[in-house]
């Protein structure tokens, strides 16, 4: 008895094995027919102007380093397409300030680099708005942070305390690219440990992790920038986040309520945070009796069908 119960669990386990092998020959034999969609690498070019100076790829570290970020950035789908999307909106009025303070507009894609273009981001390390300024160095460049208030959330005006931060941080290394770590790093780290390392820029030193890889993470969303549709994106003017015109209204006094406030310009509570994103309580006191420009939108530019569709760079659209 225990023979023919012994052959019988042979048996069914070479059946079990036979059934086995063949569905594994039929998926093998099905998995040849798959087509898998292409995932091309993008050429790194031996060598790219940033900011006027000549960035060179020939050294493997230089290269690899590079290459990483783009392929992050071509391929980080989600992320890449709501940068150039939010781009759209507020590059116009970023590009008129770095022109007029005489930054390179190369530092655009710093701000990309930053936040990804969304002027409500919040970071871990408590770092606010487009340009991501912590609130000791927003202040120190002229921004007002506090409850009520917190100007690291204004596109303009924190555009213009970033400005004075590179400016400031060229005239100690006379290097773009040296300056673009520092925003990461600190003038203060950079400048250490340009005298440990003994070395003139950023590129030939010894970094964390975070700080050796951000400026080719700015390289990268430049050439991105300048060219989306070589790396496969393809978008119409009408997907990219429109600019929006504004009237403003100076406030100098104390606002009891921002929402009546706002109902009484016949717009919404929300529709006024929007455009005023430094505004960050639902009141203001103001005892200095300072003045606010408060922005309000014009109602047309608020609507997709009474509106018309502006593209930054013709570059980024096919049509």
């Amino acid at each position: 008895m225990n023979k023919i119960r012994l052959i019988a669990g042979v048996l069914t386990a070479m059946l079990a094995l036979g059934t086995s092998q063949a569905q594994y020959k039929s998926s093998a034999s099905s998995n040849r027919n798959i087509v898998f969609p292409v995932s091309a690498n993008a050429d790194i070019p031996s060598s790219i102007n940033f900011c006027g100076e000549k960035v060179s790829f020939d050294r493997l570290d230089m290269y690899e380093r590079l290459d990483r970020e783009l392929t992050g950035v071509i391929y980080g789908h989600t992320t890449t397409l709501m940068c150039i999307k939010r781009a759209n909106r507020y590059f116009p009025v970023m590009a008129k300030i770095l022109k007029e303070q005489n930054v390179p507009l190369d530092f655009l894609y710093l701000a990309v680099t930053e936040s990804s273009m969304d002027y409500n981001a919040y970071s871990s390390a408590k770092a606010a708005g487009i340009w991501q300024f912590l609130s000791s160095t927003a202040k120190d460049y002229g921004l007002q942070v506090d409850g009520e208030v917190d100007e690291r959330y204004d596109p303009e005006k924190s555009t213009v305390a970033a400005c004075k931060y590179l400016k400031s941080a060229y005239n100690r290394y006379k290097h773009w690219p040296t300056v673009a770590a520092s925003y990461n790093a600190g003038m203060s780290h950079i400048s250490g440990e340009l005298s440990k390392q003994s070395q003139s820029n950023s590129f030939d030193l010894y970094l964390n992790k975070e700080t050796t890889r951000y400026v080719f993470r700015i390289i990268a969303y430049k050439m991105f920038f300048e060219n989306p549709k070589r790396y496969g994106y393809r978008l119409y003017r009408n997907q990219l986040y429109q600019p929006v015109n504004y009237t403003t209204e100076d406030v100098s006094g104390s606002v009891a309520d921002w929402s009546s406030w706002a109902q009484a310009r016949n717009i919404s509570y929300a529709q006024l945070r929007e455009a005023n994103p430094w505004i960050r309580s639902t009141k203001l006191t103001n005892s200095t009796g300072k003045t606010y420009k408060v922005r309000i939108p014009v109602s047309k530019d608020l609507y997709r069908s009474k509106r018309s569709f502006t593209v930054y760079d013709k570059n980024w659209t096919v049509d």
